[in-house]
């Protein structure tokens, strides 16, 4: 009789094994290699790192990019921020059509890169590079590094990683946006964004609801953005602004590539830059605009007041309650402040209530 024991052992160290593969990195997505559950993409040099997470305490999860040895999960990039999925280890990232697309439990299609001319399924990779951008490109050795057929970059959501660009397409003056999450557990696209103004101004500006101005960064003279002194303050960061004919364009990239820095449009309605602490093991911030709070627009919502020197910033005028409190609690205080009590005129029953 064989010894029980053994056989135990046996089955142990199969499972082991069979959960440690599942569970690897991958180097990359293909038409035959597919991303799910806790399975990840790693950059080549471990910076960055792609794969589902859930934001908070919600239940829904996305695809997204992360710093890998930063202690605390810091998002960057997400794919699919309106669409998001209920189950990680139904869904799948793959490729499908060319294209590398986020499938749902049922195989519906919850995101894609949407390339308009897609090459065969076989040809094509994704892959996450090292500077946090995610590439998809012809599978072909002979492919230059740069032969990208699309691009997160070219797609940002919150954050604007070095060697990204926030630009503007001089021929159709189509903007690209850099729009804030919903709130702090929800990527979802925010009210805030930051653009290259298209009127040719050669400054930036924000944006509350993609409709009304409340910050310029003043014009490129140069060296800095005019209404933007700290960028003298340049001994981290190296600054530049390009302009041809096809686009225009800010980008900056670091002086010490060892350093880990991000600009957000955050969810407070400020533009921020920070950088990474390593003795500290936090993020540093290194420069706001606008520089108060109460300065960004309709920040506190309807009927909400915002007070500078007070935490939280909103509070709702006298006779007003939060018209949302979880949202309140989540820092999102857009939806602002109802009455506690209804006006007579406003009696859903007429014979209780008053005529206009």
């Amino acid at each position: 009789m064989r010894n029980p024991w053994f056989c135990i052992s046996l089955l142990t160290l199969f499972f082991s094994l069979l959960t440690h593969n599942s569970l690897a990195a991958l180097t990359n997505v293909s038409s035959n290699q597919t991303l799910t559950g806790d399975q990840t993409l790693l950059s080549k040099g471990e910076i960055f790192e792609l794969g589902f997470f859930k934001p908070g305490n919600t239940s829904n999860y996305y695809i997204g990019i992360w710093y890998k040895k930063v202690t605390i999960q810091t998002i960057v990039w997400v794919a699919n921020r309106d669409n998001p999925v209920s189950d990680k280890n139904t869904a799948t990232l793959t490729i499908s059509g060319g294209n590398l697309v986020l499938l749902d439990g049922s195989s519906n299609q919850v995101w894609s890169t949407n390339i308009t001319s897609p090459r065969s399924d076989s040809v094509v990779v994704a892959v996450l590079n090292d500077t946090g951008n995610l590439v998809l490109k012809p599978n072909d050795a002979s492919a230059s590094d740069s032969d990208y057929l699309w691009q997160s970059f070219d797609h940002q959501t919150d954050t604007f990683l070095p060697g990204g660009k926030i630009k503007l397409d001089n021929k159709t003056k189509k903007p690209q946006y850099l729009t804030s999450w919903k709130n702090n557990q929800d990527p979802a696209t925010g009210l805030f964004s930051l653009e290259l103004d298209p009127k040719g101004s050669n400054s930036y500006l924000i944006l509350w609801n993609k409709s009304e101005e409340y910050w310029t960064s003043g014009a490129w003279n140069g060296q800095i953005f005019s209404l933007v002194p700290e960028m003298r303050l340049n001994y981290i960061y190296n600054f530049s602004f390009v302009m041809n004919e096809n686009e225009s364009y800010f980008t900056y990239s670091m002086y010490n590539s060892s350093i880990m820095s991000r600009f957000v449009m955050d969810v407070s309605g400020q533009i921020k830059q920070f950088s990474w602490l390593e003795k500290t093991q936090q993020w540093n911030l290194f420069w706001s605009q606008p520089r108060q709070q109460c300065e960004v627009y309709a920040f506190c919502g309807a009927f909400g007041s915002c007070t500078e020197n007070s935490m939280p910033y909103c509070n709702c005028l006298p006779g007003f309650e939060p018209k949302s409190p979880s949202d309140w609690n989540l820092v999102d205080y857009s939806g602002g402040c109802e009455r506690k009590t209804m006006l007579q005129c406003e009696n859903l029953n007429p014979s209780n209530g008053d005529k206009d």
